[in-house]
């Protein structure tokens, strides 16, 4: 249990040393580059929001399969 909890701290300490290591990175730069860094960030976000996405659809498509592949739903949909 405290090899855990150890670990957890360890992650957190490097999360925060890489977090300061960026915001002094940031800054160092000219304004101009500060948009363009803003977009990659917002893209990187935009990113992991629509891969997780993906992972939750995929992960819950066999429980949902169930449901989807009976004759009623067959029916229901195929004016569509």
């Amino acid at each position: 249990m405290i090899n855990i909890i150890l670990d957890i701290a360890e992650t957190q300490n490097k999360t925060i040393m890489l977090k300061e290591q960026i915001t002094q990175e940031l800054e160092k730069l000219p304004e101009p580059l500060l948009q363009e860094i803003l977009d990659f960030v917002q893209f990187l976000q935009a990113k992991y929001h629509k891969d997780k996405t993906l992972e939750i659809t995929i992960m819950s498509e066999s429980s949902l399969q169930k449901d989807w592949l009976i004759p009623e739903e067959d029916s229901a949909w195929q004016d569509l």
